[in-house]
């Protein structure tokens, strides 16, 4: 019986073998030499990991519901413009907006509520209360931005600091393009900037209201304020 010939191993096999055999010992070296840093940074992902999702589905989304029920209350006060109520003492032994904020925050009802708060706040006078509240807030999507801008723009406005408030009602022209708000706000840019002086900033809020926005509300006055600054 012919012998099978054993194919010999060229020198580059050889060099790739040995760096492959010092990589793994290298590895095991290495883990061995840490395998309680190693095995106690994974334990330590995985309860990250393990509490997060509880924390999710076991005590944020409960407690999502539960205070979306609470809120029901205040928010009724709320449209009925009993600011005070919606924001200490709805009635029925609910909590207001400010307790909502505090017992439930890391909720979306609980971000909702610092809005909700903020407006209550402004329309109290209570204008650095409605600045804290609204700068907390956490505004996504297309209209709360604009919505958030324009609310701290009244509130500052309302202290009397007619520049932060306009840099404001800019700020919330920019944050969208909204058909009702975003002509809203650009009215309040050409009336504030008038007043302060700034009058070529106010003629083109207006022309841009009237080029932009020629159904809304405001662009049906917008051509006797352009008359009047030119």
């Amino acid at each position: 019986m012919a012998k099978r010939k054993k194919r010999k191993k060229n020198k580059k096999e050889d060099e790739i073998l040995l760096d492959l055999t010092e990589v793994t010992g290298q590895a095991e070296d290495f883990f061995e030499r840490n395998q309680k840093t190693i095995l106690a940074a994974a334990t330590a992902i995985a309860l990250l990991v393990g509490g997060y999702l509880f924390y999710q589905n076991f005590i944020l989304k409960p407690r999502q519901m539960e205070v979306v029920e609470q809120m029901s209350e205040a928010e009724y006060q709320f449209e009925r413009d009993s600011f005070g109520l919606a924001l200490a003492n709805p009635g029925g032994g609910y909590p207001g907006f400010a307790d909502i904020v505090k017992n439930y925050s890391g909720t979306d009802a609980a971000n909702a509520a610092l809005y909700y708060a903020g407006v209550s706040t402004l329309n109290r006078g209570e204008y650095d209360a409605a600045i804290s509240y609204l700068e907390d807030f956490d505004a996504d999507g297309e209209l709360l931005p604009i919505m958030k801008q324009g609310t701290l723009g009244d509130a500052y406005s309302e202290k009397g600091d007619l520049d932060k408030a306009l840099s404001l009602y800019n700020k919330a022209v920019s944050a969208g393009d909204n058909e009702l708000l975003t002509p809203y706000y650009l009215k309040k840019v050409a009336m504030l900037s008038e007043k302060l002086g700034k009058t070529d900033a106010a003629l083109k809020a207006w022309e841009r209201i009237k080029k932009d926005y020629p159904s809304s509300t405001e662009a049906r006055e917008a051509s006797k304020f352009i008359v009047s600054l030119k």
